[in-house]
């Protein structure tokens, strides 16, 4: 029975700090003698050697704990890192090694290996090994409850011997035997790796010499076979993902074709469909149909005359697979040529003929199908287009131009959708390009709009619900630039607004001359088309505007001639500033443009000091903004102060 511990003599006291002085450094436990030796050579009393051993003895016991903590946080670290390696697990081989060489290390065994069960051969085999020298004990498989790695399978149970060849309790075989005694081992730990209520295998820490193994060595091995088993289990389900990944990727990937190919098709579709709400023609479609499928493309018409293509290549087989192909209703193949061919009743519509080198897939010769709908149902809607648009709306639109006069224009109008008293833009479009082609966008573009189209030689007159002519100009010319593929120049005026007058079939019934929005069309057309050809003069060509926009060019094409407009968003605020406070900033301006822009001369001018201008002008920027002087906007000041010079000295009427 061990001593209490009392509180050394202070002749003890140097031996008390000797003991300290060895658990600093981790002296060795025979190192722990040296104190009383020392004392005993030095003729100490038995007293003093009493405490000395006393302070051995419990340093001794402070030495082992704290053996035993650093095994435990070397324990923790290993465990730790372990974790660690499940986590970023990339190579099963690589955690299985660490795992193994962490068990020998921290077991401080001549060998660590692992056994794993194969389920389909019905025996256990070795996995990894870590300080083995036997090549034999390393291909070792063994059978199925054989060994001590047998009985650790078969109960589920740690065990470990500190003599193999002596312990009766499980089974001995010759092979494993003789594989143990090649490799030398004597003492062997096994602990099983398992997943759930199921033994995968067997992790084992084994010694060349005899050994026992502490409870605490064997909970060890537990927890690195537990983190195996995790592995092993983890690679399991990564290889069945990988497995079950690579089958839907091999699925997705037709699916894709598939998708692809549907998708490639209806893209095809919905381009052709743009096509034709954009006010595209044959041509258009033949160039998306070689795009999307290659080769070169024939389209013929009804007569079998070509409209985009040449006819060199075509024989007599093509025409007759034409035939067929209106028969069956699908694509026909003759040699390199793949025809689609559309009907109306008995009577061919238009065919197309593609040429290509490559074979055309079922999902392309669709494509080619909806492209002879399409051009089908252009060459329909244009034959429809010339004869009822261009008949109704461009008849109305005309008269409403050129004989306002007619009685009930209001009410054609109604009949076509139009309101001729809410407000409206009348547009004008020159352009150099296919006449046909730009009535039928016209009439497109009016039909959508619920206005009026008509086509006037190059131009296209459109008379459009709206009240912004200068946006919806240049809309106008950049929509017809793309769909012609040339330049197109627009003006626009406003045509109309609410309750501006009655009709003119009404008027004459009340002997009054016709007036209101009718009457406003006429004059509203002549000023959108002097300001396309005012557009066009200042090298505008493709550009889009109204007159008011235009500025003093405004006021030498405008119908109306706004003067007062034109002075009230030129000057307004400098005139109404003077007005206020009886300034005289509208003269000092006067003066300032007048003397070349000179402050020292427009002081002399007006008898009034530098300085004083100078206040005056800063107003003015105020007024009218800090760019009043840039050369535009000058011009613009310029003329304005012109036109009110000349219209406050104009002479009574």
């Amino acid at each position: 029975m061990e001593r209490p511990l009392t509180t050394p003599a202070p002749a003890s006291a140097e031996g008390a700090r000797a003991y300290l002085d060895l658990l600093a450094r981790e002296a060795s436990a025979l190192e722990f003698e040296g104190p009383i030796l020392q004392a005993r050579a030095a003729g100490a009393d038995a007293a003093t050697l009493e405490e000395l051993e006393q302070a051995k003895v419990a340093a001794l016991k402070v030495r082992a704990m704290l053996r035993r903590r650093a095994r435990r946080e070397a324990e923790l670290s290993a465990l730790f890192d372990t974790a660690g390696d499940l986590a970023g697990l990339r190579d099963l081989d690589a955690v299985l090694e660490a795992i193994v060489h962490r068990a020998r290390q921290l077991l401080g065994t001549d060998i660590a290996y692992m056994t794993l069960n194969d389920p389909e051969r019905g025996d256990t085999y070795m996995r990894v090994t870590d300080g083995s020298i036997s090549a034999d004990f390393r291909r070792l498989r063994l059978a199925m409850g054989a060994g001590l790695g047998g009985l650790v399978a078969q109960t589920g149970t740690p065990y470990n011997t500190a003599d193999y060849f002596a312990d009766p309790r499980f089974r001995h075989t010759t092979t494993i035997d003789g594989a143990v005694q090649e490799e030398g081992l004597v003492a062997i730990l096994g602990v099983p790796l398992r997943l759930g209520p199921q033994v995968i295998g067997v992790l084992f820490a084994a010694n060349r010499s005899a050994r026992p193994f502490a409870q605490e060595e064997v909970a060890l091995l537990c927890s690195l076979a537990a983190h195996a088993a995790v592995a092993i289990d983890t690679a399991r389900l990564l290889q069945e993902t990988r497995a079950a990944l690579a089958e839907l990727s091999g699925a997705n990937a037709v699916i894709s074709a598939h998708s692809q190919a549907i998708e490639r098709a209806a893209d095809a579709h919905d381009r052709m469909t743009g096509l034709v709400l954009r006010g595209g023609g044959v041509e258009d479609v033949a160039a998306v149909v070689t795009e999307v499928l290659g080769g070169r493309l024939t389209v013929l018409d009804d007569e079998g005359r070509p409209l985009v293509g040449e006819a060199r290549e075509l024989d007599a087989g093509v025409f007759d697979a034409a035939q067929s192909s209106r028969a069956l209703g699908r694509t026909v193949k003759r040699g390199d040529a793949y025809v689609a061919s559309v009907d109306v009743g008995a009577a061919p519509l238009c065919t197309l003929v593609l040429r290509t080198d490559r074979p055309v897939s079922d999902t392309d010769q669709r494509i080619l199908e909806r492209a002879a709908l399409v051009t089908a149902l252009l060459l329909l809607f244009r034959r429809s287009v010339a004869e009822a648009e261009g008949r109704v709306r461009g008849e109305l639109l005309d008269d409403l131009v050129s004989r306002p006069e007619l009685r009930g224009l209001r009410d054609r109008a109604r009949r076509l959708g139009v309101d001729l008293d809410a407000p409206h833009v009348l547009v004008v479009a020159r352009h150099d390009g296919q006449r046909e082609r730009a009535a039928f966008w016209a009439s497109s573009q009016a039909t959508l709009a619920r206005g009026l189209a008509a086509a006037r030689g190059d131009e296209v007159v459109l008379l459009l619900p709206g009240d912004r002519p200068g946006a919806l100009a240049r809309r106008v010319a950049a929509e017809l630039t793309a769909s012609l593929g040339r330049p197109a120049t627009a003006g626009a005026a406003p045509a109309a607004g609410p309750g501006a007058g009655q009709d003119a079939g009404q008027a004459g019934q009340a002997g009054e001359p016709g007036g209101g929005p009718v009457t406003s069309v006429a004059a509203a057309y002549a000023e959108a088309r002097r300001c396309a050809g005012a557009l066009v003069a200042l090298g505008r060509t493709g550009d889009g505007a109204s007159a008011e926009e235009l500025g003093f060019v405004g006021l030498l094409v405008g119908e109306r001639r706004e003067v007062a407009g034109f002075l009230s968003g030129v000057l307004g605020p400098v005139l109404d500033y003077d007005a206020r406070r009886g300034t005289a900033l509208v003269t000092t301006l006067t003066a300032y443009f007048g003397t070349g822009g000179s402050l020292s001369r427009t002081a002399e001018a007006l008898h009034i000091h530098v300085n004083t201008v100078t206040q005056r002008l800063d107003r003015v920027g105020q007024l009218l903004g800090v760019d009043w002087q840039e050369p535009d906007h000058a011009l613009e000041i310029q003329l304005a102060l012109r036109l009110h010079r000349l219209r406050t000295h104009m002479p009574d009427a």
